[in-house]
């Protein structure tokens, strides 16, 4: 059988072109791809030919948050045709200290679908047609959508990062909370917070079409601070206001912002990356600050696909733009563009199985 994939040779080098795929062994899933998500690290290696030290050193297939239709089972593997699922990135190897510590984010061989981390490179799912192992599978119900369903991975990554925050304050619906950055992953940690009984949200993003969406997803305030960044003066008097911060933009002011915002003894939840940033330091000592990071995800993927399926978080506000795989080059110059776009999603052959 053909597929057509997505490659990406370099930077703003991006071709569409067609391979071969083979048939699901034991244990495996062919699907045809629905719906996926052009995630920042994507973005980053289309734009750019990587971030930090990891660079595209060989084409590579890119694509990590997807959906799609079960079209073939192989041996041992009961998925009936037609299912619509979301699939996992992630593959830790299960046996290196970090795994049999009950930390698998942290796997020592881990392999992740679409990452250019490694040399091969691991391929991605910006394709027609997919082979993957089914443990790497979760299905849904009826009902949903295949662009719904592509959103399961980066809401994980959310659902890890509140939980990074409940593990040292169990009780959210007793703070004040802020989120700076209001991209898809901000956006996508404010709905885990609402789910997780916080109370008006504090949310600032540079643009009134990212805040616009924060509304629409449960933000209780909303300052734009490129425009009004006196609004944020009253929650940094009397050392702090906030209780718990997720910076989900790493934008060295707003870092400052948020350090700036913070209680003495609050908790900031760093989920954004970038590279080396000036810290605050005399802030983060001086107010004995607690900045914990939070990556990826582990079991709150199928957590992520259980709240998805029921609509207790509703994902749908974020999706701004569907473009079918052969304008793939627009679809990410449109994602680039923050002015207009949120969750830019491709769109393959299977999303009308």
């Amino acid at each position: 059988m053909r597929t057509r994939v997505a490659r990406l040779y370099g930077a703003r080098d991006l071709r569409v072109e067609e391979q071969e795929v083979g048939r699901p062994g034991p244990g495996e899933v062919l699907l045809a791809m629905a719906a996926g998500g052009i995630c920042g690290s994507d973005l980053h290696y289309y734009q750019d030919g990587g971030f930090g030290p990891v660079r595209v050193r060989e084409p590579i297939i890119s694509g990590h948050e997807a959906s799609g239709h079960v079209v073939e089972a192989g041996a041992g593997v009961d998925l009936a045709p037609g299912t619509l699922v979301a699939i996992s990135p992630s593959q830790p190897c299960g046996d290196c200290d970090y795994c049999r510590k009950g930390l698998p984010i942290h796997c020592l061989d881990m392999h992740f679908i679409g990452s250019a981390m490694r040399l091969p490179h691991e391929q991605g799912m910006f394709r027609d047609l997919f082979v993957v192992p089914a443990r790497q599978v979760h299905a849904f119900p009826e009902g949903v959508s295949a662009a719904e369903a592509a959103c399961a991975e980066p809401l994980a990554v959310c659902l890890h990062a509140v939980a990074q925050a409940t593990e040292l304050r169990p009780d959210l619906s007793a703070l004040r909370v802020m989120v700076t950055g209001a991209g898809p992953i901000g956006l996508l940690v404010l709905a885990a917070l609402c789910h997780q009984g916080a109370r008006d949200v504090i949310v600032t993003d540079l643009t009134d079409a990212a805040l616009e969406r924060a509304r629409a997803m449960g933000a209780g305030t909303t300052i734009n601070v490129a425009r009004d960044a006196a609004a944020l003066e009253p929650l940094q008097d009397g050392k702090g206001q906030v209780d718990v911060i997720f910076d989900c933009s790493a934008a060295g002011p707003a870092l400052r912002t948020a350090f700036a915002a913070i209680r003495p003894r609050g908790l900031i939840v760093q989920v954004g990356v970038t590279g080396d940033v000036t810290i605050p330091l005399n802030a983060l000592v001086g107010k004995e600050i607690t900045w914990r990071g939070s990556q990826r995800f582990h079991q709150e993927f199928a957590e992520a696909v259980r709240l998805i399926g029921s609509r207790a978080i509703d994902v749908r506000p974020i999706i701004s733009h569907s473009l079918p795989l052969d304008r793939a080059r627009e679809a990410f110059d449109l994602a680039g563009d923050r002015s207009i776009a949120c969750k830019v999603q491709l769109t393959f052959a299977g999303e009308d199985a």
